[in-house]
């Protein structure tokens, strides 16, 4: 499965996802960092962002810090 960069922005005012030219991915989400509230969220708007189930994206490390890593089924195209 495809890995992907993700640089988590929680407790943003607005919610989505921005791919940025050296492959990173820019998640917004409003739920703050707290008690893994962001973490959860950020799953759940990449599954949205790829139309696939939450449960296919699985956050492989970084579950404290703001640079993640997560594994998905597949890349937009």
């Amino acid at each position: 499965m495809p890995r992907i960069r993700v640089h988590a922005k929680p407790g943003s005012r607005t919610e989505g996802v921005e791919l940025r030219g050296d492959g990173v991915w820019v998640v917004r989400v409003r739920p703050p960092a707290i008690d893994g509230r962001a973490n959860e969220r950020i799953r759940e708007v990449i599954a949205d962002f790829l139309a696939c189930r939450r449960s296919d994206v699985e956050l492989v490390s970084g579950t404290t810090s703001r640079l993640k890593t997560f594994e998905v089924p597949r890349l937009p195209t």
